[in-house]
């Protein structure tokens, strides 16, 4: 990894990770929540990702959005406005003097007032960023031979129960399609729901390729930016992007599968459960998006360059 600015000097505090908790810029190690706090006990929290790639956020300002629209769903009101966190993401990620980050901001409920009912009203709701070296949900390696992927008899827990589109800490029906994918010595997992459509993985979206269409699911999903971000490549590469309902059978017959995620980008499938694609490599279009994706880091209107003067300290 490089430096931001390589005339500067970074605290070697910060080379593991940078925090904003509390209220203070900490290094990674001590960022904290207290165990009672309701982002711990309920998972009631939401959070966004976005990453820093050779110095510039991808894709900022939409991630903002996302972010702020999950908190409106939530009823989360942290004492920061957007623009005020806006700039401790820019500070987090300065600080760790990295120019590839992973970094995140999550609206926490917090904990009830001392001496009142334990009721989400009696919260009062808090802002946490964080910026990490940077982090891939498959690693380049398994990236490079193509991802296995294993579909879950687990269902995803249904959109009326638990809204998709707010990015959130409930994954347990999801860790427990990871613990049947690494029972079956698969990469990672991805489920359908109880009528048997595909929705998503834990962290990522998926794309079917079929001919010239490339279709993801349009229900039971996070509206991914990178997602996002492909459906507005695809026409680039003479395909057809399609937003709708993918059925099991869809996905196991699909001519080529990827994923979609922040913290890895595009992400090209080798397997899907026993079925074996393009000779057990990554197929040409996953390919082909993979590098237009990356390529698109340098396009003027999605990137934001980081600044380490957001905040005065």
């Amino acid at each position: 990894m490089n430096d931001v600015s390589p005339q500067r000097t970074v605290d070697p505090r910060f080379a593991q990770g940078a925090a904003y908790s509390q209220g203070r810029f900490v290094p990674m190690a001590e960022a904290t929540i207290s165990v009672l706090d309701f982002g711990f006990t309920r998972a009631d929290s939401c959070y966004d990702v976005v990453h820093v790639k050779d110095g510039a956020f991808f894709r900022l300002p939409d991630h903002l959005a996302r972010f702020a629209a999950s908190m409106q769903k939530r009823r989360l009101a942290p004492p920061e406005d957007l623009a005020g966190m806006e700039a401790i993401l820019h500070r987090v990620t300065w600080l760790t003097g990295l120019s590839d980050v992973y970094v995140a901001m999550v609206a926490i409920r917090g904990r009830p007032k001392p001496g009142l009912p334990r009721l989400i009203a009696n919260c009062d709701n808090h802002f946490v960023a964080y910026a990490l070296p940077w982090i891939d949900v498959l690693s380049p390696e398994i990236q490079a031979r193509g991802g296995h992927l294993w579909i879950a008899s687990i269902p995803r827990i249904p959109d009326a129960s638990l809204d998709p589109t707010a990015k959130n800490y409930n994954w347990m029906d999801l860790n427990r399609g990871l613990m049947e994918a690494q029972d079956a010595g698969f990469d990672t997992t991805v489920l359908c729901d109880a009528e048997g459509l595909v929705t998503e993985g834990p962290g990522f979206n998926v794309f079917v390729v079929k001919g010239s269409t490339v279709s993801t699911s349009g229900h039971g999903v996070l509206q991914g930016i990178t997602r996002k971000t492909v459906l507005e490549l695809a026409p680039e590469l003479g395909l057809t992007p399609r937003v709708g309902d993918i059925t099991r059978a869809e996905l196991e017959d699909a001519d080529e599968v990827f994923l979609a995620t922040t913290a890895g980008g595009v992400m090209p499938i080798s397997r899907i459960n026993t079925r074996i694609t393009n000779n057990d490599s990554p197929g040409p279009i996953s390919r082909r998006m993979k590098e237009l994706y990356w390529a698109a880091h340098t396009r003027i209107q999605w990137r934001t360059p980081v600044r380490g003067d957001s905040i005065q300290e």
